[in-house]
């Protein structure tokens, strides 16, 4: 049976783990995150993606959750040099749930043509906050497809705290478990002091 040290030893190793995991890259709906920056997954290719508002944010960039409402640049840059001489489409849309008419539903749309600079501009006014995702096809039957979905106004405060509590509790149950059954066998007299 493992001593109270070697608990409490475990118990605290296990803390740094526990608080870095919301924070590792993961991947989700087809792009990887890193610091501030998605990496978006289209085919075979791989873009950058970010988000400014540079009224607001300077040159801060954002990734899946943009902070506010307003003018917002959203990059995409190429990683493969073969994409600069492919069409690319992009487009903006509300995530409602379903995708049936996807004109209904539409912010921002550029059609399918060539960026042989290697990166896309979008520039757009969220006037309101909300869910959206970015549809990006490569090729001229849209070949490729991959959606990117993201935030605008709408701050991750509440899932990343609710995240966190979800580590975070339970491992403070089992330290507190650890230590009351630790203290509890320290003040029980052996079973050779209690015979002799």
């Amino acid at each position: 049976m493992m001593s109270f040290q070697s608990l409490i030893r475990v118990a605290i190793c296990l803390v740094p783990f526990a608080l870095g995991t919301p924070l590792t890259a993961q991947a989700q709906h087809g792009h990887e995150l890193a610091t501030d920056t998605c990496v978006l997954h289209v085919g075979p290719y791989k873009m950058y993606f970010n988000g400014y508002q540079p009224d607001a944010y300077y040159d801060q960039q954002f990734c899946q959750e943009i902070p506010g409402t307003g003018n917002t640049v959203l990059v995409f840059d190429y990683v493969e040099q073969e994409l600069r001489s492919i069409p690319v489409e992009v487009r903006i849309i509300q995530d409602t749930g379903s995708e049936g008419n996807l004109e209904s539903v539409t912010v921002v749309h550029l059609p399918a043509k060539v960026y042989p600079t290697g990166s896309i501009d979008v520039k757009h006014n969220f006037d309101k906050p909300g869910k959206f995702i970015g549809l990006v096809s490569i090729g001229d039957k849209q070949e490729h497809l991959s959606r990117l979905r993201f935030s605008v106004g709408e701050t991750g405060t509440v899932s990343h705290l609710t995240h966190y509590l979800m580590i975070i509790v339970p491992l403070a149950v089992v330290i507190a478990v650890v230590v009351f059954y630790g203290l509890r066998d320290r003040r029980k007299p052996s079973a050779a002091t209690v015979s002799s």
